[in-house]
Order: C-alpha cells, then sequence, then structure tokens
C-alpha cells in the first residue's frame, strides 16, 4: 500500500512540475507581444489547458498506452509500482529544477529519459531500442525542426498577404510635460529658482513600443480582428497542451489501475493548473521576452503552427514536446525577423540535451531505491 501512496505522490508531483513549466507556453505570445498582461494570460492557459486535460479522457486513448512503458520494457517490469514511481519521480524532479532556473524544457522529454533509465536499472539490455528510436526519440527530434520551418513560411506569407492588403503598421510616440529647473534674475541682481513645464515628445526602447496594425479586413479592424484570433490561437495551444500531457502522466497510474482514467486525468488537470497558477513565471519571461521580440501578428503565427502540431501529434499517438513545439515556432520567428537571441536559444537546445541523461540518472537512482 505505501508503494501505491508514493506512486499517487509522484504522478501529482509530476503534473505540478509539468504545469509549473508548460502552462504559460501557449500564452507566451500574448504576453510577449503585450497583447494582455501576465495575470489574464495566465487565468486564460490555466482555463483553456484545463479543458484539454478534461478532453483527453476521450480523445488521447493512444498516448495513454504509449507511455505506460509496455514495449519499452517487458509488461511485468512495465506494471510494476516501483517502475513507475521512479519513472515519474526522475522526470518531476528534473522538469522542476529547470522551471526554478527558468529553462522551458520538455516533460515528454524527461519521461522519456525516465523510462530509459528506471528501464536499464530494471532489465539492463532487454530495453527495446526499436521501439525507443522510432516512437520516442523520432517525433520529439522531428517537431522542434518542423515548427521552425512551418512558422517561418507561414509568417512569411502572413506578413505578403497584410502589404498586399493594404494593412500597415504603426508605433505610438509618448507625448507629455517635461519640469525643467530654471534659475530667475530677480530686480536685486539675486537669483532664484523656478520649476519650467514644456511639452515633450520622445521615442521609448524599442522592447516598449506597442506597434499596431492599422487598416480592415471584410470592413472589420485589422487590429482587433488579430487580437481576437491571437487569444483564440493561444488558448487553443494551451487546450493542445493540455490533451498531450495529461494522458502522458495518467500513464503512470493506468498500469496499476488505482483509479480510474476520469478520475485520474481530473487530478492531474487539476495539479497541472495549481502549479502553472504558482511557479509559471520564470519560464513565462524566458518565453515572452528573452528569446525573440515579437508583435501581434508575429506571435498569433507562432501558435497556429504550434497548436497544429500538438493536435495532430496527440490525434495520432504521436509524443511530441509542445515545448519543443512552441519554441521551434518562437525560434522560427525570430530567423525570419532576424532578432532571435542565439545565445539565449542556446541555451535552451542545451537545456533539452540535458534533460534525457538527468531525468535518466535520477529515476534510475529512485528505481534502485524503491526496489
Amino acid at each position: 500500500m505505501n508503494i501505491l501512496l508514493i506512486l499517487i505522490f509522484t504522478t501529482c508531483f509530476l503534473a505540478y512540475s509539468n504545469g509549473a513549466n508548460d502552462n504559460f507556453k501557449g500564452v507566451a505570445t500574448l504576453f510577449g507581444s503585450k497583447t494582455t498582461n501576465y495575470k489574464k494570460a495566465i487565468g486564460w492557459a490555466t482555463l483553456t489547458t484545463f479543458a484539454g486535460s478534461i478532453c483527453s479522457i476521450f480523445l488521447a486513448e493512444k498516448l495513454l498506452k504509449q507511455f505506460s512503458g509496455k514495449g519499452l520494457v517487458p509488461d511485468l517490469v512495465a506494471g510494476s509500482p516501483e517502475f513507475l514511481a521512479a519513472v515519474g519521480f526522475g522526470a518531476a524532479i528534473t522538469v522542476i529544477l529547470a522551471t526554478f532556473i527558468g529553462f522551458p524544457i520538455s516533460t515528454t522529454h524527461a519521461i522519456t529519459g525516465s523510462l530509459v533509465g528506471a528501464g536499464f536499472m530494471a532489465v539492463g539490455s532487454q530495453i527495446n531500442l526499436v521501439i525507443l528510436g522510432q516512437k520516442f526519440f523520432l517525433p520529439l527530434i522531428a517537431s522542434p525542426f518542423i515548427a521552425v520551418v512551418l512558422s517561418g513560411s507561414l509568417y512569411a506569407f502572413f506578413r505578403m498577404s497584410r502589404v498586399k492588403l493594404g494593412i500597415g503598421r504603426e508605433y505610438c510616440l509618448c507625448v507629455g510635460e517635461k519640469e525643467r529647473v530654471v534659475p530667475v534674475t530677480e530686480s536685486l541682481g539675486t537669483f532664484s529658482i523656478s520649476t519650467l513645464k514644456t511639452p515633450e515628445i520622445s521615442i521609448a526602447k524599442e522592447k516598449d513600443c506597442q506597434q499596431r496594425y492599422v487598416g480592415s479586413f471584410l470592413g472589420i479592424n485589422s487590429q482587433k480582428l488579430l487580437d481576437f484570433f491571437h487569444f483564440m490561437s493561444a488558448g487553443l495551444v494551451s487546450f493542445a497542451r493540455g490533451l498531450n500531457d495529461t494522458p502522458k502522466i495518467v500513464a503512470l497510474l493506468l498500469a496499476v489501475k488505482i483509479l480510474a482514467i476520469p478520475q485520474s486525468m481530473l487530478i492531474v488537470g487539476i495539479a497541472m493548473a495549481i502549479g502553472g497558477l504558482i511557479n509559471a513565471r520564470k519560464v513565462a519571461e524566458t518565453m515572452s521576452y528573452r528569446i525573440t521580440t515579437m508583435n501581434h501578428g508575429q506571435g498569433f503565427t507562432a501558435n497556429l503552427v504550434t497548436g497544429f502540431l500538438v493536435i495532430f501529434a496527440s490525434r495520432w499517438g504521436l509524443p511530441v514536446s509542445t515545448t519543443h513545439a512552441s519554441c521551434g515556432s518562437i525560434f522560427g520567428i525570430g530567423l525570419i525577423t532576424g532578432k532571435g537571441n542565439s545565445s539565449v536559444i542556446s541555451k535552451i537546445i542545451l537545456s533539452w540535451v540535458l534533460t534525457l541523461p538527468i531525468a535518466a540518472v535520477c529515476s534510475g537512482l529512485s528505481y534502485l531505491l524503491l526496489s
């Protein structure tokens, strides 16, 4: 009974860590393009992610089976609570550490590394390397490259279409008053100090500029139309993330049948929501501002690509990472605009490379302790 309680705890811990690192990724473009503030963005992310978690009960059965470990290791091992708890704990520790540092890493990647680490400790060379390569590594490696190409190409197409439709861009100037201290000569030859208010026009730093679109499409203000679709696309990404990630975590409980699938999905969805509300800020800053600067149209394009990739993958049982897809989409925008921060991008990619071995070591040690 104790090991089952440990398994439930590690599953909830992994769900919390996942929410803290992943929940904001869908709405990072809203915050980064100044379409909305942090509070509204995380609220929208929490609502739509939870909706995706609930819908995964009906739409993501293939991912549930795949992340139970069956096929990768012998069924007897894959169904043991010790193995599943070790996988959950190794992945959770890896993800929460990255969250505290502010790096957006992949929970899917961490779970994959944990499956390998715990599996190696349990069965050694009996791990099915063909399954590992085809069903886990290939989708994980391919998804960021596909996202980069799609987002860059789609944004170039949208930009060309905007120009042809006569929709331009404008910036706001800061207009106000500035107080100046000036000396005043008195009648007896003495001086006094006075303040003088003068009008002033200034241009803010690039990161503070609010770029907006002017013009209309089908009689609707183009900026309002874009903002609406931007919000919807952010909700789509968050929904897709809940749909894709929830069954991967619930799979830890599925093999031992502690709870029914609907109850398991609900518990995991709630834990993910709490993690995002409490610990998402550092990853939010990285995703929204440090990778590249974004305007409204660029953010919308990145979300559209991410949402499409993740929903497609969830439907066909492919374990792609929302992190890889969303970061890859933003990378693609930065590549096209020339504003991508290569230093931050390289550090994020390095964190992705390190995710697998760190998760494998943590889960392997956990399995030794639990078994």
